[in-house]
C-alpha cells in the first residue's frame, strides 16, 4: 500500500463525514467577506442591476428558516430508514448506511444552506459586509439555492429505495465487492504470507495493541518506513480482529526501541466497530446475516435468503477470477496473516448452512452455490466449499429433513467438473 492509497482511504473517511461538508458551506459566508473587495468593483461596473442588502436579507431569511425545517425532517427520515434497515436486514447495516454518500451529500446541502444563510445574516448585522458586497452575496446565495434544489430532487429519488431490503442488499454487495477486489488485486496489501510454517527468528520483540477495539486499517507503507534496517514485522492479526490494549499482535525482529514500537502502533487504525475498507470478510458477514434474518421464524422470507446466497456466490466467484495486480505496492519486510478464501467461504455460507438446514429451498440454493465455488481454480476455495457442503448435508440430516429431500441435495455434485468442461 502506497502513501497515495493510504491518503485516499483517509480522505474517503473525511469525505463521508457530514460535518466537513457543512463546514464548507459555512465558509462560503466568509468567502463573500474576503472576495467582495476584489470582485465587487468589477461586477458593479459591468452588471446593470442595483442590489443592496435590503434585497438579499429576505432571501437569506427564507433560506435559513426553510432549511432548518427541511433538515430536521430529513434527519428524522434518515433515522427511521436506518432503524428500518436494521430491523429487516441486520444491525450491521447501520454502519454501511452511515457511509451512504447520497444521504450525506443531501443532508449536508440542507444543513449547510441553513448555516450559510444564518452566518451571512449575522455577519451582515455585525457590519462585516460592506454595502457593495451585496451583489457577491446574492450570487453566492443563488448558487446555494440551486444546490439545494438539486439536492431536493436527489433526495426525493433516493427516498424511494432508502432503507428497503433491496437497498440494504445492494449497499452491502457494493461494499463487499470493493473490499474483495482490493484484497484480490493486492493480497495482504503487499505483505508476505504468514503461515504456521513460517519460521520466526529466535530473538524478537513483541508488538502490542496500543488500544482496545477493532483493527480497521493497516498502513503498510508507514510500517515499512518505521522499521529500521534489517528489521521485519510478523503481524499475527488482520483488519476485523478485536484486540485488547496490551495484547500481543505481532513480533518484530532486529534491534528496535520504544519509538519504533510506538511508530508501528500508529500505523494501525483502531475503532469501535468493523469497517469494510480492508476487512473483506465484513461485507460477506453482513450479507450472510441478512440471509439468516430472513430465515428467522418471525420473518420466514426464503426468497431474500436465496437472493443473498446468490449474491455471495457471485462475489466469491469474481474474487477467485480476479488476478493480482503485478504493479501493486509491496511490503517485503512485513509478514501478515490475512484471511484467505476458506475464511471467506465460512463467513459467507456457514451460518446459513447451520440455521437454514431445515428448509429444502435454502439448502438446495446453498448446495448449488457451494457446488459452483467448488469448481474454482483456487484450491483453497474449492476445498473449503466441498468441506462446507459436506457439513451442510450433515446439518440437514440432523434437522430431520425427509430422505427424498436429502436425495435431492446429494444429486447436486460438489467438486465434480461442470457439464461444459466434461463435454470438452
Amino acid at each position: 500500500m502506497t502513501r497515495l492509497t493510504w491518503l485516499k482511504l483517509v480522505l474517503l473517511r473525511y469525505y463521508r463525514n457530514m460535518g466537513l461538508r457543512v463546514l464548507l458551506y459555512a465558509l462560503l459566508s466568509l468567502v463573500a467577506t474576503l472576495i467582495s473587495p476584489l470582485v465587487s468593483p468589477l461586477l458593479n461596473g459591468r452588471v446593470n442591476m442595483q442590489i443592496d442588502f435590503a434585497s438579499v436579507t429576505p432571501v437569506l431569511t427564507i433560506l435559513a428558516s426553510s432549511m432548518l425545517a427541511v433538515s430536521t425532517f430529513s434527519l428524522n427520515i434518515m433515522v427511521s430508514a436506518h432503524r428500518g434497515a436494521a430491523d429487516v436486514a441486520t444491525p450491521r447495516m447501520h454502519r454501511i448506511l452511515l457511509e451512504d454518500t447520497t444521504t450525506q451529500s443531501v443532508l449536508a446541502a440542507f444543513i449547510g444552506a441553513f448555516v450559510y444563510s444564518l452566518g451571512s445574516i449575522v455577519l451582515y448585522r455585525l457590519g462585516f459586509y460592506p454595502e457593495d458586497a451585496a451583489l457577491v452575496v446574492m450570487a453566492i446565495t443563488t448558487v446555494v439555492v440551486i444546490l439545494v434544489v438539486i439536492s431536493l430532487l436527489r433526495w426525493i429519488e433516493h427516498l424511494t429505495t432508502m432503507g428497503s431490503l433491496r437497498d440494504s442488499l445492494a449497499s452491502a454487495e457494493t461494499r463487499a465487492r470493493e473490499a474483495l477486489k482490493a484484497q484480490a488485486e493486492n493480497p495482504r496489501f503487499g505483505a508476505s504470507p504468514l503461515s504456521p510454517d513460517t519460521v520466526l527468528p529466535l530473538s524478537t520483540t513483541p508488538l502490542r495493541a496500543p488500544v482496545s477495539g477493532y483493527l480497521q486499517l493497516i498502513d503498510m507503507a508507514a510500517i515499512e518506513d518505521c522499521l529500521p534496517d534489517q528489521a521485519v514485522l510478523y503481524l499475527d492479526v488482520a483488519p476485523g480482529a478485536h484486540l485488547l490494549e496490551g495484547e500481543v499482535i505481532g513480533q518484530v525482529s532486529g534491534q528496535v526501541d520504544d519509538d519504533t514500537l510506538s511508530g508501528l502502533g500508529r500505523a494501525l487504525t483502531f475503532g469501535d466497530c468493523r469497517t469494510h475498507e480492508q476487512d473483506a470478510a465484513f461485507g460477506l458477514t453482513v450479507l450472510s446475516e441478512i440471509a439468516e434474518k430472513a430465515l428467522s421464524p418471525g420473518i420466514n422470507d426464503g426468497g431474500t435468503a436465496t437472493e443473498a446466497l446468490l449474491i455471495l456466490k457471485a462475489l466469491l466467484w469474481e474474487f477467485g477470477r480476479t488476478d493480482p495486480d503485478p504493479d501493486a505496492p509491496k511490503a517485503p519486510r512485513v509478514f501478515a496473516a490475512f484471511p484467505g478464501p476458506a475464511r471467506f467461504i465460512e463467513a459467507a455460507f456457514a451460518p446459513t448452512a447451520r440455521d437454514g438446514a431445515g428448509s429444502i429451498e435454502t439448502a438446495l440454493t446453498l448446495r448449488q452455490c457451494l457446488a459452483s465455488l467448488s469448481r474454482s481454480d483456487i484450491t483453497e476455495m474449492s476445498a473449503a466449499a466441498q468441506a462446507l457442503a459436506a457439513n451442510a448435508l450433515c446439518y440437514a440430516e440432523e434437522a430431520g429433513m425427509p430422505p427424498r429431500d436429502l436425495d435431492r441435495l446429494r444429486a447436486i455434485a460438489v467438486g465434480a467438473p461442470s457439464a461444459q468442461a466434461a463435454a470438452v
